[in-house]
C-alpha cells in the first residue's frame, strides 16, 4: 500500500512537471473569462493577453488581484505567474481590478471599456457621500443600467431588488424603501436621453470628487501598539482612526515625504521637514507589510 502511495504521488509529480500549460479564470467586474497559459509565463504575459481580449489599451490602471491567507496580494508583472503565492488549484482564479485611480476621470479615461470597469468597481466600493449625493450617484447607476425612464416599464418596485444607498445613509432617515425609490426615481427620470457611457461618466465625475474615491486602507499599528488604519491614495499617505475613514488624523502628501524605509517588520516615513517627527508602524501579518509597501511603492511610481 504504502509503496503505491509513493508511486501514485512520484506520477503526480512527473505529470505537474510535464505539463506546459495551466489553466486561469480571470474575474473582470464585467464578466469571468478563462484561458489557457504555459507554465513558463510571467504576470506580464498573461496580462497583456487580457487586455487585448477585453480591448483595452489604457492598461497602466489595472492589474490582478488574489487571495492569500485571510489578505490580497497583486500578482507581480516581472515573475512567473506559477511562482507567486496563487492557489495552485486550477483553474487558478486572479480579479482584475483598477489599482490606481484616475484623478479627473473626464480627461484620463479614453476608452469606454476603462470607464465601465471603473464605474462597476466604485459601484462596488464602500464610498462616503451625503444623501444628496447618493441619490444623484443612484439615479445615475440606474439610468447605466436601464435606459431611459419609461412609466409604463418602470413602475413601482422595479427597484426593490437594487442596492443603490449606503446602508448608513438609509439609516439617517425614517423612510421607507418606496420613498427612497420614488426620490431616485424622480432624478433618474431627468436623464432621458443619456447613454451608458454618459451616464457612466457622470457617476464617476461625482465619485472622484468624495471622500473615500480610491483609498486603499490597511490595519497598522504605531510604536506605541495603537490600531490605526492607513490610508493611501493619489494624494499621500494618510493615517485614521480605524471608525473614522473619512478625516484622517494625519497626512503625509507624496511631494512631502524624503523617505519610507522598512526594516525589521517596521515602516517609518521619514518628511521633508526635518523638524516633523518620523511616523513609524507596522501591521502584525507580514503579509500586510508586504501588501502596504507594494502598494505604497507602485503609486508612488505611478505617479511621478
Amino acid at each position: 500500500m504504502a509503496s503505491a502511495l509513493v508511486a501514485k504521488m512520484g506520477l503526480n509529480s512527473l505529470r505537474r512537471k510535464q505539463a506546459k500549460n495551466f489553466n486561469v479564470r480571470i474575474t473582470t467586474m464585467d464578466a469571468d473569462m478563462e484561458f489557457s497559459c504555459e507554465v513558463k509565463w510571467k504576470g506580464k504575459d498573461l496580462f497583456d493577453l487580457v487586455c487585448r481580449a477585453l480591448g483595452l489599451r489604457e492598461t497602466w490602471f489595472f492589474g490582478f488581484q488574489y487571495d492569500v491567507k485571510e489578505t490580497v496580494a497583486w500578482i507581480k508583472m516581472d515573475k512567473k505567474v506559477l511562482d507567486q503565492d496563487v492557489s495552485k488549484e486550477e483553474p487558478i482564479t486572479l480579479n482584475f481590478l483598477a489599482k490606481f485611480y484616475p484623478e479627473n476621470a473626464e480627461e484620463e479615461l479614453v476608452q469606454d471599456v476603462t470607464q465601465h470597469l471603473f464605474f462597476l468597481q466604485i459601484l462596488e466600493e464602500e464610498i462616503y457621500c451625503p444623501p444628496e449625493a447618493s441619490v444623484l450617484l443612484a439615479s445615475y447607476a440606474v439610468q447605466a443600467k436601464y435606459g431611459d425612464y419609461d412609466p409604463n416599464v418602470h413602475k413601482p418596485g422595479f427597484l426593490a431588488q437594487e442596492e443603490l444607498l449606503p446602508k448608513r445613509v438609509i439609516n439617517l432617515y425614517q423612510m421607507t424603501a418606496e420613498m427612497w425609490e420614488e426620490r431616485i426615481t424622480a432624478c433618474y427620470a431627468e436623464h432621458r436621453g443619456r447613454t451608458r457611457e454618459d451616464a457612466e461618466m457622470e457617476y464617476l465625475k461625482i465619485a472622484q470628487d468624495l471622500e473615500m474615491y480610491g483609498i486603499n486602507y490597511f490595519p497598522i499599528r504605531n510604536k506605541k501598539g495603537t490600531d490605526l488604519l492607513l490610508g493611501v491614495d493619489a494624494l499621500g499617505l494618510h493615517i485614521y482612526d480605524p471608525d473614522n475613514k473619512l478625516t484622517p488624523k494625519c497626512s503625509f502628501p507624496w511631494n512631502e515625504i524624503r523617505n519610507i524605509s522598512y526594516s525589521d517588520r517596521e515602516f517609518a516615513i521619514k518628511p521633508l521637514d526635518k523638524k516633523t517627527d518620523v511616523f513609524k508602524f507596522n501591521s502584525s501579518k507580514l503579509r500586510v507589510n508586504k501588501l502596504v509597501s507594494t502598494v505604497m511603492k507602485t503609486k508612488h511610481y505611478f505617479l511621478f
